[in-house]
């Protein structure tokens, strides 16, 4: 795979990227399924053979029905057949009389081989088969006395659960079957009633102990939603520390926080301090050197300029480091238009001679995430650039929104073509000799905002002057 090639995002990834809310629901939900379900599996299996436990046992109850009525006289010929012309076998019992109506007994004789040869059998089951299949009877023959389960085909296409039991009887040489048959129909009914009732129960078990759990994982996590906003503060500048109403798990952290920004604003002051300090050091050498170098001589000239351009050097480098050091300041923030209608106002005297008019216009609650004096320095620059080159109108708008900061300085002047746009920007270039200034201007402002996260950019202003933009995005 080439280094351009995107990687491929994994399961992995994925996982790793979810919230911790979404984590614990997403694990919490599907091991509550797999629970549940398995819960209603086995539920409606244990319900399901329960049922044929207890057929088995009615079935297991008529063999033994049919094993004492055999004893009643008149329900053997004297060959040894069985007849029930007596009607002795479960006479009582309404259910063995009906045609078809899923309760079936049978009396099965076989041969020497095991086959059957005849069979008396309840008017229920008519003249359809008996319901034993023949590894039924199979089984039956090979354990006499023991009851044998199975399921079968039974009259009418039911699917009926059979009981087959072999007796040896007196005057007989092969032994004789019972059956008992019911109909599995109406237990099978149950079952699966049973099973789509436990599983609406369980679906709506699942949802609610799932919303439940939401909740509290949502209520649970609320301290840390908490804690993310009190921090978004705390750089925004409208909170200076965490609160300490925080849960026992989280305080520690918030300690630490608070820790981490008391060290940030004592880097801060100490960088001004030294900043102070290095501009102190440094003006009583230059100041002795430009007060030696007094002479007409070559040397003193070479000197004085050399000293001007040292000046002029320390002066930035101190300007930027002292810039950096606010930039990097935690909680400074600072009211837009108040500084920008000061700095118009300023503008508007100064240039009056001119007939220059400066006008702010946009979002009159926009946060600069900064100190005032860094703002100031900003559009302090481009606006009194603006009005050296502009005819009448100055024009300055503030935007603000979820996204960014934005404003926009611009003017009525000749403009810039897009390469004198893109030299404007580099530091000391001045594209017209004949107006004052060190064209270090644009470049500091480039610097600053950099400094801030931000961007300078020049473009064509509506009235054909040049627009100057700061751009602060608020992420």
């Amino acid at each position: 795979m080439s280094e351009a090639d995107p990687k491929p995002v994994t399961f992995l990834d994925r996982w790793t990227r979810l919230s911790l809310a979404r984590r614990i629901m997403l694990a919490a939900a599907i091991w509550g399924l797999i629970v549940l379900i398995g819960g209603a599996l086995a539920l409606s299996a244990l319900y399901r053979a329960q049922t044929l436990s207890l057929l088995s046992d009615e079935l297991d109850q008529t063999l033994i029905t049919l094993t004492r009525d055999m004893t009643r006289e008149g329900a053997f010929l004297p060959d040894g057949r069985v007849t029930d012309d007596n009607h002795v076998f479960l006479s009582t019992d309404s259910r063995y009389q009906t045609q078809y109506s899923g309760r079936y007994w049978a009396i099965v004789a076989v041969d020497e081989s095991g086959d059957p040869v005849g069979d008396l059998r309840s008017r229920s089951l008519w003249d359809e088969p008996v319901p034993m299949s023949p590894r039924l009877l199979k089984r039956a023959l090979a354990t006499p006395g023991t009851t044998q389960f199975g399921i079968g085909p039974g009259p009418a296409g039911q699917r009926t659960f059979a009981a087959a039991k072999a007796i040896l009887v007196e005057n007989r040489e092969t032994p004789l079957v019972l059956v008992a048959a019911a109909d599995r129909a109406q237990n099978d009914a149950a079952a699966t009633r049973f099973r789509n009732l436990l599983i609406g129960t369980m679906v709506v078990l699942f949802g609610s102990v799932f919303a439940a759990m939401v909740a509290g994982i949502r209520y649970s996590l609320r301290p840390l939603v908490k804690l993310g906003h009190d921090i978004a503060e705390i750089r925004e500048g409208t909170r200076l520390k965490l609160a300490d109403d925080y849960p026992s798990e989280v305080q520690p952290l918030t300690e630490e926080l608070n820790k981490l920004v008391d060290h940030n604003r004592q880097v801060v002051e100490r960088a001004r301090t030294h900043v102070g300090n290095l501009a102190h050091a440094l003006k009583t050498p230059i100041a002795v050197l430009r007060n030696e170098a007094t002479g007409e001589t070559q040397l003193d000239d070479v000197v004085r300029r050399q000293v001007d351009s040292m000046q002029t050097n320390v002066e930035h480098y101190l300007k930027r480091a002292r810039m950096a050091a606010r930039a990097e300041a935690l909680g400074a923030r600072t009211e837009v238009r108040p500084v920008l209608d000061g700095i118009a106002r300023l503008m508007n005297r100064l240039y009056d001679s001119k007939g220059i008019d400066v006008t702010v216009t946009g979002a009159e609650a926009a946060v600069f995430r900064g100190e005032q004096q860094d703002l100031e320095e900003m559009v302090g620059n481009l606006m009194e650039n603006a009005c050296k080159w502009a005819r009448a109108d100055v024009q300055v708008n503030v935007a603000d929104d979820a996204a960014e900061l934005r404003i926009e300085v611009d003017d009525d002047g000749p403009g810039l073509t897009g390469e004198e746009r893109e030299g404007a920007l580099k530091r000391g270039v001045r594209l017209d000799e004949t107006t004052p200034g060190t064209g270090l201007g644009l470049s500091i402002v480039t610097e600053l905002a950099e400094l801030h996260k931000g961007v300078l950019e020049l473009d064509v202003a509506p009235a054909g002057g040049l627009r100057a933009r700061l751009r602060f995005p608020k992420r």
